[in-house]
């Protein structure tokens, strides 16, 4: 399994304009073959922070997901917006255990 974490910072007002093409990518990304888990989320103790979390079942899945049109309409969304991608990094990772 892969697992993409990534961070990015948001402009006044980022969330709100972008908040259909967020929608629209994560809809579309979670509906696709290989995608285990695809979400973003705002940060508690800052709003201005947008944490990223991706989960794919190996990079072949991944490989095939950047290359979808719908990253590419978000990737031009994202364009006219505020938001400046700080840091995506992936992971190569087991299929995990219950913490409790």
């Amino acid at each position: 399994m892969l697992i993409v974490v990534g961070k990015a910072k948001l402009g006044a007002g980022a969330l709100d304009t972008g908040r259909d093409a967020l929608t629209t990518m994560i809809e579309a990304s979670r509906a696709e073959e290989g995608c285990i888990d695809y979400s973003y989320a705002t940060d508690i103790l800052d709003p201005s922070t947008m944490h990223i979390i991706e989960k794919w079942v190996d990079e072949a899945a991944l490989v095939a997901h950047l290359q979808t049109p719908h990253m590419a309409a978000f990737q031009k969304a994202l364009g006219d917006l505020d938001v400046k991608i700080i840091e995506v990094m992936k992971f190569q990772a087991d299929d995990g255990a219950p913490l409790m």
